[in-house]
């Protein structure tokens, strides 16, 4: 059973919650209200029947004996007051003494009225709130008795009086509640909207000027995740491009050695031929994914990196070559090793690409320096290139000269790195105080 589209929608969920509770609180208002009214009602009753009592007592008393005075023997039954003490007060009182013999009673009391135990102060029998004083010298206590129903019906009057105008109101704060839930909500659904139409094809940032502090947040995060995914696939793309340009040589070299060797019955200058031209595609492929890593900045630390042992461990594995183990050298400072902040395994697969360009186009000499602040150096004493080329070095496939291919995809992979660090790849050719030569600098950012 599918659910209905606006009573799930977050307009709706508010609308009706914002209902309750604002019509929760207000009941809870009225209910306070109500028994703050009772209260006061009650009390000023109270007060009345204690106003009265203490006015009419001596007065009833006058009465009580003029009719007595009437009698010559005291009667049997209780003397019943021919007229009200006062014309604007139907109150109903009796006077009792201290053996609770009832000698006087208004004509308007009932029989029952007064049937609660004779103390001082109040009491409540099913119908009737009762006070009750003793006179201070005469051995006589006078009741006043009130209607409770009288009580009952102004509370009942003060608890309408709230609850038809909060019935009333409530279908019509539903309908405010509704269109300003509706209202403020609809900048939501140009949000969703708006994200709604990213694709693939369209990853631009959102700007919907105007947004509240919380769905600000949201944009931005929605934001940098459109960027993060941009970046994704740009590397993908890069990926496959660069797989495109870097392998089709090598396969085509290896094929072609493969199938002379082959047509010759397998010659060995072919068969290493053919070897070499694998090397080379195993070489290009580890460039591309190093490449590919360090563009999508995938899994990249944050730690403490000692450069002079980064430049150590780098080192020792082109030493291990024979060939390079005359032409490769060290120099670090005198003082304590600079400490930067950053991933090794990038910072490494950097400085050995340095390194790898430096041996193959530098020359007989290249020399890796550890530099304070916090600076990897790697210079060569090759030819060096001219500064129109320096500026052409960081791009893709740009080639060196027509029978290598130069600096290029290296120096992408390290200049990818060196941005993923916030660091600065400088270039020069040649290096300061030199006559020819290249220098690359990875200057990074102490920890």
């Amino acid at each position: 059973m599918r659910a209905t589209p606006g009573r799930d929608s977050l307009a709706g969920r508010l609308t009706r919650t914002l209902i309750m509770w604002v019509g929760g609180v207000w009941l809870l208002c009225v209910f306070a209200v109500v028994w703050y009214v009772d209260r006061e009602i009650n009390h000023n009753f109270d007060n009345e029947l204690v106003e009265v009592s203490h006015r009419m007592f001596d007065t009833a008393v006058q009465e009580l004996d003029r009719l007595q005075h009437t009698h010559d023997n005291p009667p049997a039954a209780p003397l019943i007051a021919p007229k009200q003490l006062f014309s604007e007060d139907a109150v109903m009182y009796q006077i009792e003494d201290l053996h609770e013999h009832v000698l006087l009673r208004s004509a308007e009391a009932p029989v029952d009225a007064f049937d609660v135990p004779l103390a001082t102060g109040f009491a409540n029998n099913q119908t009737w709130r009762i006070y009750t004083v003793r006179h201070p010298t005469l051995g006589l206590y006078f009741q006043v008795a009130d209607p409770l129903d009288e009580r009952r019906r102004a509370l009942n009057r003060t608890l309408f009086g709230l609850i038809i105008p909060l019935g009333a109101v409530l279908p019509l704060l539903a309908l405010v509640l509704r269109n300003v839930a509706r209202t403020e909500l609809r900048v939501l659904q140009q949000l969703a909207g708006e994200i709604a139409k990213r694709n693939g094809a369209d990853l631009r940032p959102i700007t919907l000027p105007g947004l509240p502090l919380e769905l600000r947040s949201v944009g931005d995060h929605v934001n940098r995740l459109l960027e993060r995914l941009s970046q994704s696939l740009d590397v993908e793309r890069a990926l496959a491009a660069n797989a495109a340009h870097e392998l089709r040589t090598p396969l085509a070299a290896a094929r072609l050695r493969l199938q002379t060797a082959l047509e010759h019955d397998l010659q060995r200058n072919d068969v290493q031929a053919a070897l070499d031209a694998l090397q080379m595609l195993s070489h290009r492929a580890e460039k591309l994914l190093q490449l590919s890593r360090a563009e999508s900045g995938a899994s990249l630390a944050r730690a403490r990196v000692d450069l002079v042992q980064l430049a150590g461990t780098v080192v020792q594995e082109f030493w291990q070559d024979p060939r390079t183990n005359e032409r490769l050298s060290l120099k670090v400072p005198d003082s304590a090793a600079p400490v930067a902040l950053g991933d090794v395994d990038a910072l490494a697969i950097a400085l050995r690409n340095l390194v790898e360009n430096a041996l193959r186009y530098g020359g007989d000499r290249v020399q890796i320096e550890v530099m304070a602040p916090c600076t990897l150096a790697v210079r060569d004493t090759g030819a060096g290139v001219d500064a129109e080329q320096l500026q052409k070095l960081r791009q893709r496939h740009v080639r060196h000269g027509s029978d290598r291919t130069g600096y290029g995809l290296g120096l992408s992979i390290v200049g990818t790195i060196a941005e993923k660090h916030e660091a600065k790849l400088e270039l020069a050719s040649p290096p300061a105080g030199a006559a020819h030569g290249f220098e690359a600098r990875i200057v990074l950012q102490p920890a």
